[in-house]
């Protein structure tokens, strides 16, 4: 049975799933649509990285789900934006819990909080998740406390079930979260993760599973231990603040893991062609696709399809939302000042598949499917 938040809106997005195919690949074929990945789940409806995020993403049409994974002080990963859990679960208000909170240093960042390293699974299991942008997704806090923090296996299953009930392939594009950091540690993330993968019976480049990493160490070794679909993911090398306003939460300008250089050096052909000896895909910030001019509007697509497509590379570009403050200033609509109204995201998205892009992260994976099949139907 289905659960009774997701009836609404089955009948609309079943019309809607038209890229459920037998094989997902990364969107290079001739005949490939647009990958729809959806970003931590359906997160613009749900709080991220719940399976109630999860599986409304799939009804809403997804071809892809994305599971960011972090891991317990018992080694089980878990689905978390990010190993500290202030912000995304309500861990603040367990007084059994007021001990843990710490600060620790992240990838050269200070950060203050509680972190899933700290605990057990037994222990996070008793935690629920909470909306993380409440200002953008008010609409979310009503679910707020309903739900558990999953591990990878529950995800799998997730999309296993999906699969056996409807023979609709579901792929999932984890994402390892500060690999080097947790290394350190002695709780790497790489084995589990490939163990659990491997376990499910995904192998080869065909399978539905996309490993994504902002660290190139992270996915060297990786290719040495699987030959899964790897991608390698870029941020802006502008290190801009985030689209809403606020700061990033580390030095986005240089790649994580101890490597020296920039994310701008492996965005020029010799960079593409480099990381197309390692990986099968490349993830970059959408800016870097698509640069803003100097008063926010979307500008003109550079180089960087073109050579990503030559050194072989898909491109799956993140993240697509629907809120007024995550879009360029001539595609927001309604109340300007309100940081949760909706804007013209269609617009966007049709702006990134005109670029020539492969795929897409969004919160919002049923207007992001609908608006893919609007630009193909008006191509």
């Amino acid at each position: 049975m289905q659960p009774s938040f997701l009836l609404p809106l089955i009948a609309m997005s079943l019309s809607l799933a038209a890229c459920a195919t037998d094989s997902l690949r990364l969107g290079r074929a001739p005949d490939a649509q647009p990958l729809v990945i959806a970003h931590r789940g359906a997160s613009a409806h749900r709080p991220e990285h719940t399976l109630a995020a999860y599986q409304l993403a799939i009804e809403q049409g997804a071809d892809v789900i994305e599971p960011d994974l972090v891991i317990t002080r018992d080694g089980v990963l878990v689905a978390r934006h990010e190993n500290e859990i202030g912000g995304t679960t309500d861990v603040a208000r367990h007084p059994e819990f007021a001990r843990r909170k710490t600060r620790k240093e992240i990838d050269g960042i200070p950060v203050e909080g509680w972190f899933t390293e700290d605990f057990t699974l037994t222990e996070l299991k008793t935690l629920r998740a909470r909306e993380r942008i409440p200002a953008n997704r008010p609409a979310n806090t009503a679910f707020d406390g309903q739900f558990e923090i999953p591990t990878l296996n529950e995800v799998i299953a997730l999309v296993k079930t999906h699969e056996q009930k409807t023979g609709q392939r579901i792929a999932i594009y984890p994402e390892t979260k500060h690999p080097s950091y947790f290394r350190q540690l002695g709780l790497p993330l790489e084995e589990p993760m490939v163990a659990t993968l491997h376990a499910a019976g995904w192998r080869g480049k065909q399978a539905p599973v996309f490993i994504q990493s902002f660290e190139v160490g992270n996915l060297k070794r990786l290719r040495g231990m699987t030959d899964l679909p790897l991608v390698q993911l870029l941020d802006n090398p502008a290190n801009a603040p985030a689209a809403n306003g606020t700061p990033r939460n580390k030095p986005w300008d240089f790649i994580a893991g101890q490597d020296p250089r920039s994310y701008a050096d492996l965005t020029t052909a010799a960079g593409l062609r480099e990381i197309a000896s390692y990986a099968d895909a490349v993830g970059p910030y959408k800016e870097i696709v698509i640069p803003r001019t100097a008063d926010n509007h979307l500008g003109q697509p550079g180089r960087f399809v073109a050579d990503a497509h030559a050194a072989g590379l898909a491109i799956h570009i993140w993240t697509l939302r629907p809120e007024n403050p995550f879009l360029p200033a001539e595609l927001r609509q309604g109340d300007r000042s309100s940081a949760s109204a909706r804007g013209d995201m269609a617009s966007e998205i049709a702006a990134y598949l005109k670029a020539g892009v492969d795929g897409f992260f969004s919160d919002d994976p049923l207007a992001a499917r609908a608006a893919v099949k609007q630009f193909s139907t008006t191509r």
